[in-house]
Protein backbone atom coordinates (compact mmCIF):
# COMPACT_ATOMS: atom_id res chain seq x y z
CA UNK A 1 0.00 0.00 0.00
CA UNK A 2 1.18 3.64 -1.13
CA UNK A 3 1.40 5.82 2.35
CA UNK A 4 1.75 9.11 1.86
CA UNK A 5 4.38 11.43 3.22
CA UNK A 6 2.66 13.07 6.46
CA UNK A 7 0.17 10.42 6.38
CA UNK A 8 -1.62 9.83 9.96
CA UNK A 9 -1.72 6.07 10.96
CA UNK A 10 -4.21 5.57 13.59
CA UNK A 11 -4.14 2.07 15.38
CA UNK A 12 -7.28 1.02 17.40
CA UNK A 13 -7.84 -1.86 19.92
CA UNK A 14 -10.41 -2.29 22.79
CA UNK A 15 -7.84 -0.38 25.13
CA UNK A 16 -6.09 1.60 23.07
CA UNK A 17 -6.01 4.65 20.68
CA UNK A 18 -2.58 5.64 19.27
CA UNK A 19 -1.67 8.29 16.66
CA UNK A 20 1.46 7.75 14.09
CA UNK A 21 2.68 9.61 11.10
CA UNK A 22 4.71 8.64 8.31
CA UNK A 23 7.58 10.99 8.21
CA UNK A 24 9.05 8.29 5.32
CA UNK A 25 8.38 8.04 1.35
CA UNK A 26 4.73 6.78 0.35
CA UNK A 27 6.64 2.86 -0.52
CA UNK A 28 8.88 3.37 2.33
CA UNK A 29 6.90 4.49 5.63
CA UNK A 30 8.68 5.79 8.50
CA UNK A 31 6.29 6.12 11.58
CA UNK A 32 6.40 8.32 14.65
CA UNK A 33 4.46 8.92 17.33
CA UNK A 34 2.37 11.51 17.54
CA UNK A 35 0.32 10.49 20.49
CA UNK A 36 -2.41 8.55 22.61
CA UNK A 37 -5.08 10.73 22.76
CA UNK A 38 -7.85 10.10 25.82
CA UNK A 39 -10.63 8.83 24.39
CA UNK A 40 -14.29 9.55 26.30
CA UNK A 41 -16.58 6.67 26.31
CA UNK A 42 -19.92 7.77 25.47
CA UNK A 43 -21.00 6.21 22.57
CA UNK A 44 -22.64 2.81 23.62
CA UNK A 45 -24.94 2.47 20.74
CA UNK A 46 -22.74 -1.35 19.63
CA UNK A 47 -24.87 -2.79 22.32
CA UNK A 48 -28.84 -2.45 20.68
CA UNK A 49 -27.27 -5.03 18.05
CA UNK A 50 -26.36 -7.38 20.53
CA UNK A 51 -29.66 -8.62 22.05
CA UNK A 52 -29.47 -11.94 21.41
CA UNK A 53 -28.36 -14.34 23.96
CA UNK A 54 -25.24 -15.62 22.11
CA UNK A 55 -23.96 -12.14 21.81
CA UNK A 56 -24.28 -11.49 25.39
CA UNK A 57 -21.44 -13.72 26.05
CA UNK A 58 -18.39 -11.46 27.82
CA UNK A 59 -16.33 -12.50 25.32
CA UNK A 60 -17.94 -12.50 22.08
CA UNK A 61 -19.53 -8.79 22.99
CA UNK A 62 -17.44 -6.15 24.93
CA UNK A 63 -19.08 -2.97 24.97
CA UNK A 64 -16.63 -0.66 26.16
CA UNK A 65 -13.97 -1.85 23.55
CA UNK A 66 -16.93 -0.97 20.73
CA UNK A 67 -17.41 1.96 22.69
CA UNK A 68 -13.88 2.84 22.33
CA UNK A 69 -13.96 2.08 18.78
CA UNK A 70 -16.70 4.58 18.42
CA UNK A 71 -15.06 6.93 20.15
CA UNK A 72 -12.12 6.75 18.00
CA UNK A 73 -13.90 7.35 15.06
CA UNK A 74 -15.55 10.65 16.30
CA UNK A 75 -12.26 11.91 17.41
CA UNK A 76 -11.09 11.11 13.73
CA UNK A 77 -14.21 12.88 12.55
CA UNK A 78 -13.61 15.82 14.48
CA UNK A 79 -9.96 16.12 13.25
CA UNK A 80 -11.23 15.65 9.81
CA UNK A 81 -13.94 18.35 10.29
CA UNK A 82 -11.22 20.77 11.54
CA UNK A 83 -8.77 20.06 8.37
CA UNK A 84 -6.30 19.17 11.11
CA UNK A 85 -5.60 15.50 9.51
CA UNK A 86 -5.93 15.18 5.52
CA UNK A 87 -5.11 11.65 5.18
CA UNK A 88 -5.60 8.59 7.36
CA UNK A 89 -5.10 4.91 7.51
CA UNK A 90 -6.64 2.70 10.23
CA UNK A 91 -5.47 -0.22 11.38
CA UNK A 92 -7.70 -1.97 13.67
CA UNK A 93 -8.93 -5.54 14.58
CA UNK A 94 -12.04 -6.26 12.15
CA UNK A 95 -14.52 -6.16 14.93
CA UNK A 96 -13.81 -2.58 15.82
CA UNK A 97 -12.86 -1.59 12.28
CA UNK A 98 -16.17 -2.51 11.60
CA UNK A 99 -17.81 -0.27 14.45
CA UNK A 100 -15.51 2.44 13.57
CA UNK A 101 -17.06 2.51 10.02
CA UNK A 102 -20.78 2.91 11.51
CA UNK A 103 -19.14 6.57 12.78
CA UNK A 104 -16.91 7.68 9.78
CA UNK A 105 -18.38 11.19 8.82
CA UNK A 106 -18.40 12.35 5.07
CA UNK A 107 -15.27 14.25 5.66
CA UNK A 108 -12.99 11.41 6.79
CA UNK A 109 -14.62 9.10 4.71
CA UNK A 110 -13.00 11.55 2.32
CA UNK A 111 -9.67 11.69 4.00
CA UNK A 112 -9.35 7.72 4.05
CA UNK A 113 -6.42 6.22 2.47
CA UNK A 114 -7.00 2.54 3.66
CA UNK A 115 -7.76 0.51 6.12
CA UNK A 116 -5.98 -2.49 7.37
CA UNK A 117 -8.36 -5.15 9.56
CA UNK A 118 -5.78 -5.96 12.08
CA UNK A 119 -4.70 -5.73 15.76
CA UNK A 120 -1.33 -4.49 15.28
CA UNK A 121 -0.93 -2.21 18.57
CA UNK A 122 1.66 -3.78 20.96
CA UNK A 123 3.67 -4.27 17.53
CA UNK A 124 7.25 -2.11 16.75
CA UNK A 125 6.76 0.77 14.29
CA UNK A 126 9.07 -1.35 11.66
CA UNK A 127 6.19 -4.16 11.57
CA UNK A 128 3.31 -1.82 11.32
CA UNK A 129 5.48 0.00 8.88
CA UNK A 130 6.11 -3.37 6.40
CA UNK A 131 2.27 -4.61 7.06
CA UNK A 132 1.38 -1.50 5.42
CA UNK A 133 3.99 -1.86 2.66
CA UNK A 134 2.15 -5.31 2.18
CA UNK A 135 -1.16 -3.84 2.10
Amino acid sequence: MKLPHKAHVVLVDGENFVVMRNKGQPFEPNLELVGRPDLSLTNFSAGVRHQDPGSQQPERNDLNELARAAAAAEWLNAKAIAGEIDQVLVIADPKKLGEMRRHYHTELEKRLVGEIPKTMIHDTTDRIAEAITAA
